[in-house]
């Protein structure tokens, strides 16, 4: 799952990132709204947490806009704007949640994994593909009742692809979706060993990952 954190003070910042990346989240950060618009354009997040006082753009701006193009983004405002007409103000520009400052990591974590459990397309909170279950949640894999014990990244290699089955995932989206820094994987062979390995542990699932020559992989059934 990658998130986007668009906050303005840099300590905050950094605690956010370091907390959610020791989650198991992939994150990338800005510090300007005109920026977090900037990467909104260019990636589909899970979700973004937005500081409302930014320069470039202020965070209701950042969520107007995600909202008017249609971002498929779960927005989270963080704000130290606390009245109820702020609240009705952010919420009607379209964010999902709205958390005040100071608040507990340990509430917005909390209030992540809800955004996560709200339905978004046609899936619903637990995933499954053939004999697959992931729960987005807990993180879990299961092939009907036994535990895949999956690494991170080939846990948010398989999450990619079974919610995009059974369109193909290009090798640029993988990468985006599963290193913190896409650039590490593209060039390389890491992409290919982590499906390799992810192919081996689901030979009973019913699905297989198969590969689309110059375009990327898919999940299919079996």
């Amino acid at each position: 799952m990658r998130i986007l954190v668009a906050e303005d003070d840099a300590g905050l910042r950094e605690v956010l990132v370091m907390g959610l990346q020791e989650h198991g989240y992939q994150v990338d950060s800005v510090d300007r709204g005109d920026d977090a618009i900037d990467m909104l354009k260019f990636y589909d997040y899970d979700v973004a947490v937005i500081d409302w006082r930014m320069p470039g753009a202020q965070g209701i701006e950042v969520v107007a806009w995600a909202r008017r193009n249609r971002r498929p983004t779960a927005l989270l405002m963080l704000t130290a704007r606390d009245t109820p007409p702020d609240r009705i103000q952010g919420l009607d520009a379209g964010a999902d949640d709205y958390l005040v400052k100071p608040f507990d990591f340990g509430e917005l974590v909390a209030r992540i994994r809800a955004l996560q459990r709200r339905p978004r397309g046609v899936d619903a909170p637990v995933i499954t593909r053939g004999r697959l279950a992931l729960d987005p949640v807990t993180r879990e894999v299961a092939v009907g009742d036994r535990s895949l014990g999956l690494t991170p990244t080939e846990y948010a290699i398989l999450e990619l692809l079974m919610r995009r089955s059974p369109a193909v995932v290009d090798r640029k989206s993988i990468a985006e979706h599963a290193w913190a820094d896409e650039t590490d994987p593209l060039g390389s062979n890491a992409i290919d060993v982590q499906l390799s390995r992810l192919r081996a542990k689901i030979p009973t699932a019913g699905v297989r990952i198969v590969t689309v020559r110059g375009a990327g992989y898919r999940l299919e059934e079996a």
